[in-house]
Protein backbone atom coordinates (compact mmCIF):
# COMPACT_ATOMS: atom_id res chain seq x y z
CA UNK A 1 0.00 0.00 0.00
CA UNK A 2 1.00 3.24 -0.98
CA UNK A 3 1.58 6.62 0.95
CA UNK A 4 -1.15 8.08 -1.36
CA UNK A 5 -3.43 5.19 -0.49
CA UNK A 6 -3.21 5.28 2.89
CA UNK A 7 -6.69 5.01 4.46
CA UNK A 8 -5.83 6.46 8.26
CA UNK A 9 -7.20 10.02 8.63
CA UNK A 10 -5.61 12.46 10.88
CA UNK A 11 -6.73 13.70 14.40
CA UNK A 12 -8.97 16.54 13.75
CA UNK A 13 -8.94 18.93 16.92
CA UNK A 14 -12.72 20.24 17.93
CA UNK A 15 -14.93 17.74 16.93
CA UNK A 16 -17.85 17.01 18.55
CA UNK A 17 -17.08 13.91 20.28
CA UNK A 18 -16.23 14.47 24.08
CA UNK A 19 -12.61 12.73 25.65
CA UNK A 20 -14.60 10.02 26.24
CA UNK A 21 -15.48 8.99 23.20
CA UNK A 22 -19.25 10.25 23.36
CA UNK A 23 -20.64 12.28 20.66
CA UNK A 24 -21.99 15.33 21.59
CA UNK A 25 -21.59 19.69 21.42
CA UNK A 26 -19.17 20.92 23.14
CA UNK A 27 -20.89 24.13 23.54
CA UNK A 28 -23.83 22.69 25.24
CA UNK A 29 -21.75 21.19 27.44
CA UNK A 30 -20.09 24.36 28.74
CA UNK A 31 -23.94 25.94 28.78
CA UNK A 32 -24.49 23.41 31.51
CA UNK A 33 -22.10 25.08 33.45
CA UNK A 34 -22.76 28.98 33.68
CA UNK A 35 -24.77 31.29 31.39
CA UNK A 36 -23.72 31.58 27.54
CA UNK A 37 -24.81 34.91 26.21
CA UNK A 38 -24.05 36.11 22.34
CA UNK A 39 -23.28 39.08 21.49
CA UNK A 40 -22.98 41.33 17.99
CA UNK A 41 -19.63 42.80 17.73
CA UNK A 42 -18.91 45.46 14.91
CA UNK A 43 -15.89 45.49 13.07
CA UNK A 44 -14.27 42.50 13.53
CA UNK A 45 -12.65 41.10 9.97
CA UNK A 46 -9.75 38.29 10.48
CA UNK A 47 -8.09 36.05 13.31
CA UNK A 48 -6.59 38.98 14.90
CA UNK A 49 -9.70 40.73 15.79
CA UNK A 50 -11.29 37.48 17.14
CA UNK A 51 -8.06 37.00 19.53
CA UNK A 52 -8.24 40.37 20.49
CA UNK A 53 -11.89 40.21 21.36
CA UNK A 54 -11.66 37.20 22.88
CA UNK A 55 -8.77 38.59 25.24
CA UNK A 56 -10.05 41.44 26.75
CA UNK A 57 -13.42 39.80 27.22
CA UNK A 58 -11.80 36.64 28.96
CA UNK A 59 -10.47 39.07 31.61
CA UNK A 60 -14.02 39.82 32.91
CA UNK A 61 -14.38 38.41 36.42
CA UNK A 62 -16.61 35.03 36.02
CA UNK A 63 -15.82 34.57 32.24
CA UNK A 64 -15.23 30.62 31.11
CA UNK A 65 -14.93 30.80 27.73
CA UNK A 66 -15.32 33.07 24.80
CA UNK A 67 -15.84 32.29 20.79
CA UNK A 68 -15.66 34.96 18.90
CA UNK A 69 -16.74 34.76 14.86
CA UNK A 70 -15.61 37.66 13.11
CA UNK A 71 -17.48 36.06 9.65
CA UNK A 72 -20.61 36.82 11.44
CA UNK A 73 -19.60 39.43 14.19
CA UNK A 74 -20.94 36.96 16.93
CA UNK A 75 -18.97 36.55 20.58
CA UNK A 76 -20.26 33.67 22.57
CA UNK A 77 -19.43 33.99 25.67
CA UNK A 78 -19.87 31.31 29.05
CA UNK A 79 -19.63 33.10 32.34
CA UNK A 80 -20.57 31.89 35.65
CA UNK A 81 -23.50 35.01 35.91
CA UNK A 82 -24.51 36.70 34.14
CA UNK A 83 -22.24 39.77 32.97
CA UNK A 84 -22.62 43.38 33.16
CA UNK A 85 -23.03 44.85 29.56
CA UNK A 86 -20.92 47.62 30.52
CA UNK A 87 -18.17 45.67 31.30
CA UNK A 88 -18.59 43.30 28.60
CA UNK A 89 -18.62 46.97 26.26
CA UNK A 90 -16.02 48.32 27.84
CA UNK A 91 -13.94 44.96 26.96
CA UNK A 92 -15.04 45.27 23.45
CA UNK A 93 -14.15 49.47 23.22
CA UNK A 94 -10.82 48.23 24.61
CA UNK A 95 -10.13 45.66 21.80
CA UNK A 96 -11.01 48.18 19.78
CA UNK A 97 -14.45 47.08 18.36
CA UNK A 98 -17.94 48.59 18.79
CA UNK A 99 -20.65 46.39 20.93
CA UNK A 100 -23.48 46.63 18.65
CA UNK A 101 -25.39 44.46 21.52
CA UNK A 102 -27.04 41.28 22.39
CA UNK A 103 -27.72 38.88 19.22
Amino acid sequence: MSAETKTELPQVTGSCCSSTGSCQDSAAEARQDGVTTVYQVKGMTCGHCEGAVTSEISEIAGVSSVKAVAATGQVTVVSQAPLDDAAVRAAVDEAGYELVGQA
